[in-house]
């Protein structure tokens, strides 16, 4: 084999390589293209999670806010029933002790 063979040999194998990278990035470039309806698709999801995202910040302040305000009635509903229970005591004691008196002057 000569020296113009082997430079032909390699020109040819150096060429046959560019054609597949060359085909293989064709390949690559056809399937991975996205069109323009799906890029309008994307822009229509990311804008629809935008708001979803805004609709779920604003529930958690509102869902915050009535957790509070229902915390404070369940406090003052607590505070008022602890005072109802010291007034029926106080309403109890009196009576054992009117009782005692009726029975004691009876």
């Amino acid at each position: 084999m000569g020296r113009t063979e082997l430079v032909i040999i390699t020109a040819v194998i150096l060429f046959t390589a560019f054609l597949l990278g060359w085909l293989a990035h064709w390949l690559l470039q056809r399937f991975n293209r996205v069109e323009t309806a799906n890029v309008a698709e994307l822009d229509h999801m990311a804008s629809a999670l935008h708001e979803a995202e805004e609709a779920r910040d604003a529930a958690l302040v509102q869902l915050e806010a009535r957790e509070s305000e229902l915390m404070h009635e369940l406090n003052q509903t607590r505070a008022e029933l602890q005072a109802a229970m010291d007034g029926l005591g106080n309403a109890r004691r009196e009576a054992e002790e009117l009782r005692a008196y009726i029975e004691a002057n009876s």
